[in-house]
C-alpha cells in the first residue's frame, strides 16, 4: 500500500506549526506520569464483542474516556471527538452536528448518517438511518468507542463506522452538582444522584444547557434527563434499564456566501430570520437489557428498546412536522471453549428494527405552518443476522472471521397531494464478511491486518430529502476496506497506534442542491479512499516525588487521499477530484500537566487543511489552526467531599473559520462560521459515601 507524505500545502505554509507539534512530543522527556495513566494494553475494547485488551484487537478502534471529555468545555462533544485520528465532528450552529468517520459526512447536509450508534449496547440510530447525538449531555457519557471503517459484520448496514457510547453506573453512592458558563450566553448546569444498595444500582442525571450562539439565529436550549438501573435477578442474570428524555430547541442560521462570510461571519441568512428557522425535538428513549451467564461457556445478551420523537422544523423552504416511532430488539449469544492448542469464542445473534414516521410539510409563514404541501408516511423494517468466530492461536496469533446478512425494506405512502401514491423498496440481501488477523509480537507490540465489506443503503432522509420528492432509484453503497495497523509502546513511555487503509466505494451517495438550496442525493459512481492515521502518547517515567504528578504529551495525525472515480454529473467528469468535504491533512496535539495533586492544565492544538466545498474542487475553505486550554483546581473538603473549579479558552488565536460547511451549495452558500475567541468557567461539587 502506498502512503503519502504530509501535504505540500501544509509543509510549505505551516512549518512553524509543524515544529511546534513535534517539539511538544520531544520536550516531554523530563516528565513523570500519574498513577491514572492507562497504557494501551490495559484498555479493554468492547467493539466487535472482543472484550480484550487493545493490543489483542485486530481493528482500528479508538476510545474517548471521561478524562478526555473533561479536557474541554463540557457543552459539546466536538472538540473531544476531533482529537481522534480519522474522525471529524462539525457544528453548523450550537446543537446542530455532523460526524464523519473517514469521510462519511459526504451524505450528510445536516445530522448524522452512515454511522451506527449504540448506547449501552442498544441502537440509538433509528430504523431510518439517522442519529440524534445532540440529545445527549456530555456529563451523562463515561466512555466512547469509535470503530473506524465498515462495521457491517456485527452491526449491520453501514460503511462509515460504528460508535459505542457508554454511561457507567458507579459502584458507590454519590451526589454531584455543577454549573458552567461562558461567552455568547452559554449556561450549563447539571446534577446527578447515584446509589448502590446490595448490588442494585440506580442513577438519575439531569442537565440544562442554553446558549445565545455566536451568529444571529443560533440560540439553543436543551433539558436532558437520564435514568438507569441495574438489578441482579439471579446469580447468573442481570437486568438493566436505560432511559432518557430530552427536550431540545436550536435555531438554524443558514449558510453564507463568500461575500457575506467576509463582510460579517456572525450574520444569518435573511430568509432564516424571516422564516424563524429552527428545530424542536422532544425524544423519549427506553431500553431494557438482560445479560445471562448460562455456564462457563455460554452467555446471552437480550435487549428491547423503543423511542418516540416529535420533530418540528421550520426551514427556509417549508415548515415540517413529523413524528417518529422506532422500536427493536437485539440478541447476542456467545460460546467460548478451549482446546489444548487454542482458544475460541463464537458470537452470533440478530437485530431487528421497525421505524414509522408520518411527515407533513407546510408553507412557512414567518415561522408558522401555512398551507399543506405534502402529507407522507415513511416506514422501514430492518433485520440483521450476524456471526463471528475468534481463535487465539499458538505463538500469539489471533484471527477473526465474521459476517452479517442484512434485510431492509422501505415503504413510502403519499396521501397529499392527490392522487395518492404508494411505493415499496426491498434491497437485495447483502452478505458483509470481515476477516482479521493479529500477531502479538511481544507484550509491547502487535501488528494486524483486516479485509471487510461494507453495505449502506440510502437513509429515509436521503430517499425523501428536503425537496420532499421521493427517490426510488437511489442505490446502496458497497465497498471493500483493506487495513493494516500496528500498536504498542516503547520503553513504557511512548504509546503508538498506526493504521493505513484503502477503501474502495461503489455507488457513493453524494449530496446535491436545488436552486433554492434544498438538498437531494445521487449515486456518484465510486470513490477511492486511502488514508493514514497515527496516534502517539508520551508519558515518561521519572521519580514520583515532586510537584509534577502527571505530564502527558500526545498527538494524532490524519492523512486523507480521497478521490472520485468514474463520477460524471451533467456530462462533466469529476473523476480524480478530491472528495468533497474532506480535509487532506489534520494534525491535533495536546499537553496535559497535573501538579501538587490539585492543579491541572490541558492544552490542545488543531491544524486542519483547506476543504473542498464542491465536487468540481472550484471552491475551498481556508485552513485553520486552533488553540484551546483549560485550567482547573481540585479542592478536597474531606475524604468524601471535593470541589473542582475550572476556566478555559477556545480558539485562543481568534481564527476565522467555518465548521460545518454546506457542500455543493447553490450560489456558493457554503459557510457556517464558528465562534471566534471565547471563554468559559465552571465548578462541580461531589459528595460520596
Amino acid at each position: 500500500m502506498k502512503c503519502w507524505p504530509l501535504s505540500n500545502n501544509f509543509m510549505s505554509r505551516h512549518k512553524t506549526i509543524f515544529f511546534i507539534f513535534i517539539s511538544l512530543v520531544g520536550s516531554s522527556s523530563f516528565a513523570q506520569p500519574a498513577d491514572t495513566v492507562r497504557h494501551l494494553e490495559t484498555i479493554t475494547i468492547q467493539g466487535f464483542a472482543y472484550n480484550k485488551p487493545l493490543t489483542e484487537v485486530p481493528a482500528a478502534i479508538a476510545t474517548i474516556s471521561t478524562q478526555d471529555l473533561s479536557r474541554f468545555n463540557n457543552s459539546s462533544l466536538v472538540s473531544a471527538i476531533n482529537t481522534v485520528a480519522g474522525v471529524r465532528m462539525e457544528e453548523r450552529s450550537p446543537g446542530s452536528y455532523r460526524l464523519s468517520i473517514r469521510g462519511s459526512s459526504l451524505r450528510s447536509p445536516f445530522g448524522i448518517r452512515n454511522v451506527k450508534f449504540y448506547w449501552n449496547g442498544l441502537p440509538i440510530t433509528d430504523g431510518g438511518g439517522n442519529t440524534y447525538l445532540n440529545l445527549f449531555d456530555n456529563n451523562s457519557i463515561s466512555k466512547i468507542e469509535i470503530i473506524k471503517g465498515p462495521g457491517s459484520s456485527l452491526y449491520g448496514a453501514g460503511t462509515g463506522g460504528v460508535i459505542l457510547v457508554s454511561s457507567k453506573l458507579p459502584d458507590e453512592n454519590n451526589l454531584q452538582v455543577g454549573a458552567s458558563g461562558g461567552s455568547y450566553g452559554l449556561l450549563n448546569y447539571q446534577g446527578s444522584i447515584n446509589t448502590s444498595v446490595q448490588k442494585i444500582k440506580l442513577a438519575a442525571r439531569f442537565a440544562h444547557q442554553q446558549s445565545d450562539g455566536y451568529r444571529q439565529n443560533t440560540s439553543m436550549n436543551r433539558d436532558a434527563l437520564v435514568l438507569q438501573f441495574q438489578l441482579p435477578l439471579t446469580k447468573k442474570g442481570i437486568l438493566s434499564s436505560n432511559l432518557f428524555y430530552t427536550n431540545l430547541y436550536y435555531q438554524t442560521p443558514g449558510g453564507l456566501t463568500q461575500a457575506q462570510y467576509d463582510a460579517n461571519p456572525a450574520q444569518a441568512r435573511p430568509e432564516a430570520l424571516d422564516k424563524k428557522a429552527a428545530v424542536y425535538n422532544q425524544t423519549f428513549f427506553g431500553g431494557i437489557s438482560y445479560d445471562y451467564q448460562w455456564n462457563n461457556h455460554w452467555s446471552t445478551k437480550l435487549g428491547v428498546y423503543g423511542s418516540i420523537t416529535d420533530f418540528t422544523n421550520p426551514t427556509i423552504n417549508n415548515y415540517e412536522k413529523r413524528r417518529e416511532e422506532n422500536w427493536g430488539e437485539r440478541i447476542e449469544n456467545q460460546y467460548s471453549f478451549e482446546k489444548s492448542v487454542y482458544k475460541s469464542r463464537i458470537t452470533f445473534g440478530g437485530e431487528f428494527q421497525y421505524f414509522n414516521s408520518p411527515i407533513r410539510n407546510y408553507d412557512n409563514i414567518k415561522g408558522n405552518a401555512g398551507t399543506l404541501q405534502f402529507d407522507d408516511r415513511l416506514s422501514s423494517s430492518l433485520f440483521i443476522a450476524f456471526a463471528q468466530v475468534e481463535f487465539d492461536l499458538p505463538k500469539n496469533y489471533f484471527i477473526t472471521l465474521s459476517s452479517s446478512y442484512s434485510f431492509i425494506n422501505y415503504q413510502f405512502n403519499r396521501a397529499f397531494p392527490t392522487p395518492a401514491l404508494s411505493q415499496e423498496r426491498n434491497f437485495d440481501p447483502v452478505l458483509s464478511p470481515r476477516i482479521a488477523l493479529l500477531k502479538k509480537v511481544n507484550e509491547k507490540f502487535s501488528v494486524y491486518g483486516s479485509v471487510s465489506r461494507g453495505f449502506s443503503p440510502p437513509t429515509l432522509a436521503e430517499v425523501r430529502p428536503s425537496t420532499s420528492n421521493y427517490n426510488d432509484s437511489l442505490r446502496a453503497e458497497t465497498g471493500i476496506n483493506y487495513e493494516v495497523g500496528l500498536r504498542g509502546w516503547i520503553a513504557k513511555k511512548l504509546s503508538f497506534d498506526v493504521t493505513a487503509y484503502s477503501f474502495s466505494l461503489d455507488q457513493a451517495i453524494v449530496v446535491q442542491r436545488k436552486i433554492n438550496n434544498a438538498d437531494y442525493f445521487i449515486n456518484a459512481g465510486g470513490t477511492l479512499q486511502k488514508g493514514l492515521e497515527v496516534s502517539l502518547s508520551w508519558v515518561p517515567i521519572l521519580n514520583r516525588v515532586g510537584a509534577v504528578n502527571n505530564l502527558r504529551v500526545w498527538s494524532s495525525y490524519t492523512l486523507n487521499h480521497y478521490r472520485f472515480v468514474d463520477y460524471k454529473k451533467n456530462k462533466v467528469s469529476y473523476s480524480g477530484n478530491q472528495l468533497t468535504g474532506v480535509a487532506p491533512t489534520i494534525l491535533v496535539a495536546g499537553f496535559d500537566l497535573d501538579f501538587y495533586k490539585k492543579f491541572y492544565m490541558r492544552t490542545t492544538c488543531n491544524y486542519t487543511d483547506p476543504i473542498s466545498l464542491n465536487d468540481a474542487n472550484a471552491d475551498f475553505t481556508s485552513d485553520y489552526f486552533l488553540v484551546g486550554a483549560r485550567l482547573g483546581y481540585f479542592f478536597r473538603l474531606s475524604n468524601k467531599k471535593t470541589i473542582e473549579l475550572w476556566l478555559g479558552i477556545d480558539n485562543a488565536l481568534d481564527q476565522k473559520y467555518s465548521l460545518g460547511n454546506d457542500l455543493n451549495a447553490t450560489a456558493g452558500r457554503y459557510y457556517n462560521a464558528a465562534a471566534n475567541r471565547n471563554y468559559y468557567a465552571g465548578l462541580k461539587f461531589s459528595f460520596s459515601r
